[in-house]
């Protein structure tokens, strides 16, 4: 089974950034889920997610 979710780590390590600011994305990215009726899990988001708003969903 492939991964769902990206963590913070792997976040900070792919844009170059803090653990903590990679915590704060993942937090906005959640909330933004949460609005949408979604649920969320802390500290983690759907890569497609993740994909669709920092590339516009192109792998």
């Amino acid at each position: 089974m492939d991964k769902i979710f990206i963590s913070a780590k792997e976040l900070s390590e792919i844009m170059d950034i803090s653990l903590g600011h990679a915590y704060k994305l993942i937090k906005q990215m959640n909330n933004e889920l949460k609005q949408s009726g979604y649920l969320v899990v802390a500290g983690k988001v759907p890569i497609a997610f993740f994909k669709k708003k920092f590339f516009g969903g192109v792998e």
